[in-house]
């Protein structure tokens, strides 16, 4: 390649995004542009960096992977999405690739690989972890795409609020940093209750944990 792959790295943990950049200094043909420790940041700086391919963590702060990777996707197709990531469930990786990302990597991956990876999705293909390659054959012999879930039903607008409720934001703290009013975030929280069937935070937090929006333990 005569130019550089221009690189963003998303990720809530410093000491991983720290390593990803130490492991790929020396490539050649790789340039960092950019970091982001929540989805939120993510989405913003990918938007104005415009990089060749950014690398995205599943469950971050104030906005999940798969919800970064839709918006950047819908604001901007030509920049690629890998998901690199610990989690290998199903749902999770249909759920990534139904959202626009071109490739599926576990955090366990060696570094070659990772580099190859990001080569591959670079130049227009797709990329899949070999045991992430083999569920989703599974699943698509099972019967191809993947069924709708309760969680599909929300809107972005709804999923945010969520994510936010899980993190243990108050109504008042998710206005001020959605810039809404407290009123309609209740209403999204009334909304997304009625159609996860949940009855209180603790339901939130758990359907969250659950779902992997947020997680209790370090990658």
């Amino acid at each position: 390649m005569s130019n550089k792959i221009k690189l963003f790295i998303c990720d809530d943990y410093a000491l991983f995004r720290d390593g990803i950049a130490a492991i790929l200094r020396d490539e050649s043909t790789i340039e960092i542009v950019g970091q982001a420790e929540n989805g939120r940041l993510g989405v913003e700086h990918i938007l104005r960096l415009k990089p060749d391919v950014a690398l995205m963590d599943i469950s971050m702060p104030e906005l999940n992977g798969f919800e970064a990777t839709l918006r950047i996707k819908q604001a901007d197709p030509s920049i690629k999405i890998l998901i690199l990531t610990m989690y290998d469930e199903e749902e999770l990786i249909a759920r990534c690739l139904d959202a626009g990302a071109s490739g599926y990597v576990i955090k366990d991956v060696p570094a070659a690989q990772l580099v190859y990876a990001i080569q591959t999705v670079y130049k227009g293909g797709e990329y899949l972890s070999p045991g992430v390659a083999k569920k989703v054959v599974s699943q698509f012999v099972k019967g191809g795409k993947r069924q709708e879930t309760s969680y599909d039903l929300l809107t972005g607008r709804e999923r945010e609020v969520l994510k936010l409720l899980a993190d243990g934001f108050s109504s008042k703290e998710i206005a001020s940093n959605l810039n809404l009013s407290t009123k309609t975030v209740d209403v999204h929280k009334y909304n997304l209750m009625r159609k996860l069937d949940l009855h209180d935070r603790s339901e939130i937090i758990k359907y969250a944990i659950q779902n992997k929006l947020i997680m209790l333990t370090p990658q």
